[in-house]
């Protein structure tokens, strides 16, 4: 069982590898998070489950992360699951407009996003590494 003090850098090691493994594949396959968006805004049940699942993530890792003010990795994690509540409850409250808003953000620079999703990916696993 990990100790308290690992809990951050585990979050961030698992989120690191999420965020790298979703630029490789839009790397190798340009579009897909662009058509992933279009079925997202169409799929009202997608939409919920969605809305369900980052809900649901987000409030574990708020919950389960140790709070402590003095160890920035912490307050980033605590941060980044609340963030995730939020964006699980507007997807339920404002789905299709919230991801067509999405779809605009994304628009034709998919190549730049996927790029700043691994280089955020490699830090998170970088500083998770040097936690342990």
């Amino acid at each position: 069982m990990a100790h308290a003090a690992d809990i951050p850098a585990w979050i961030a090691l698992f989120m690191g590898l999420y965020a790298l493994g979703a630029s490789i594949g839009e790397l190798r396959s340009p579009g897909s998070w662009a058509a992933m968006l279009d079925g997202f805004e169409r799929n009202e049940a997608l939409r919920f489950l969605t809305g369900i699942v980052v809900l649901a993530l987000g409030a574990t890792i708020y919950l389960v992360n140790p709070w402590n003010p003095e160890d920035w990795l912490s307050v980033v994690v605590t941060v980044m699951g609340g963030g995730m509540v939020l964006e699980g409850v507007v997807i339920l409250g404002f789905g299709r407009p919230f991801l067509h808003f999405a779809s605009l953000m994304l628009g034709t620079v998919n190549r730049v996003w996927a790029l700043f999703s691994g280089v955020l990916g490699l830090v998170l696993v970088c500083v998770a590494m040097l936690r342990f």
